[in-house]
C-alpha cells in the first residue's frame, strides 16, 4: 500500500474513495494512470459511465461532450474511434493531455495489470433503463466479464443496474436513492427511516447504498442513524461527496466516521487522510 487508503477507528474501517479517479485534488478526472494505480494498490475508486454510439461506454460524467472534452455533441451519437481522439478538460475548461477513456480500453489495461485483492472499481452508470438496448447490455457484459470480482456497478435507476447485472454473473451492485431535491423533501417530511427502507426494498441485491453526505448528517441531527439502518440490513454505506479538504469538510468527515460509514467519496482522498490523521 503506497499510502493509507482508509481510516480505522475503534475496529471499523472507513475507505476514502477516489472520486472520478482522483487521488489528489489537482488530479485530472478519469485519468487512466490514476485509475490503474488505484486498482494496483488496493484502493476504492469510482468512475462514471455513459453510452457511446458503438454500444459501449465512455468514462465520462456528462452526456454532452463539450462540458468535459474537446469534442462537441452527444456522447450517445459519437463513435468509439472519435471519442478516443478527444482530450479531457479540467473544471475550468483547460485542455488536458489525457484522452477520453472508454470502458473497453480501461478493461484492456486491467488485463495487463491485475487488480489488488482489496481494490474496488465503482462503475457509476449515469444512464437510465430506457437507454439500454440488448446490444449495449451484451457489450458491457462482455467488456467487464474478466474483472467483475474487482468491480461494483451502481446508479440511480435500479432497473438499469439490475438488467446489466443479470447479464454479468458475479458482478456486485450498488444503489443511489438520492435524487434532485431529496434532502429538502426529507427536511420537510422527517421520514428518514421511510426513505432508507424504501431504498433497501427497491434494491434488495445491492451490497452498497450510496447516500449524499448531507442527507446522512441531517438525519443524524434529527436523531436518526441512517448508517446503522443500512448496517442492520447487512449492507454497507457510502457517503458522497466531500469535494475539498477544509475545516467544514473535516468536521463532516469526522461525523461520518463516528457514524461508522463504510466509505467516504472524496475528490482528495490523500489530502483528507492527511488532515484527519495529522
Amino acid at each position: 500500500m503506497t499510502f493509507p487508503l482508509y481510516i480505522e477507528t475503534n475496529g471499523h474501517r472507513t475507505w476514502l474513495k477516489w472520486h472520478r479517479g482522483r487521488r489528489k485534488a489537482d488530479d485530472p478526472v478519469f485519468g487512466a494512470s490514476r485509475i490503474i494505480e488505484a486498482m494496483r494498490i488496493g484502493a476504492s475508486v469510482e468512475i462514471d459511465l455513459v453510452i457511446h454510439a458503438d454500444h459501449g461506454c465512455a468514462v465520462l460524467h456528462n452526456f454532452e461532450l463539450s462540458e468535459e472534452t474537446t469534442g462537441r455533441g452527444l456522447v450517445r451519437e459519437t463513435s468509439a474511434d472519435v471519442l478516443r481522439q478527444l482530450n479531457l478538460r479540467d473544471n475550468s475548461g483547460v485542455v488536458l493531455p489525457e484522452k477520453v477513456l472508454l470502458l473497453e480500453d480501461l478493461c484492456a489495461l486491467l488485463d495487463t495489470e491485475p487488480a489488488h485483492p482489496e481494490a474496488l472499481l465503482q462503475l457509476d452508470f449515469k444512464e437510465g433503463r430506457a437507454a439500454l438496448d440488448e446490444e449495449t447490455v451484451r457489450s458491457v457484459a462482455a467488456t467487464i466479464k474478466n474483472h467483475v470480482g474487482a468491480m461494483i456497478l451502481s446508479g440511480g435507476d435500479f432497473a438499469a443496474i439490475d438488467l446489466l447485472a443479470n447479464a454479468t454473473p458475479g458482478l456486485k451492485i450498488g444503489y443511489d436513492p438520492c435524487h434532485g431535491d431529496s434532502l429538502e423533501q426529507l427536511k420537510q417530511s422527517g421520514d428518514y427511516d421511510g426513505f432508507i427502507q424504501d431504498a433497501l426494498a427497491t434494491a434488495p441485491d445491492a451490497e452498497l447504498i450510496y447516500l449524499h453526505h448531507e442527507i446522512v448528517l441531517q438525519a443524524d441531527r434529527e436523531g436518526f442513524d441512517m448508517i446503522a439502518a443500512v448496517h442492520a440490513d447487512n449492507r454497507r454505506a457510502d457517503a458522497w461527496t466531500l469535494n475539498k479538504v477544509d475545516a467544514p469538510s473535516l468536521e463532516k468527515a469526522r461525523l461520518l466516521i463516528a457514524l461508522r460509514v463504510d466509505q467516504i467519496t472524496t475528490d482528495d482522498p490523500e489530502g483528507l487522510h492527511s488532515a484527519l490523521t495529522s
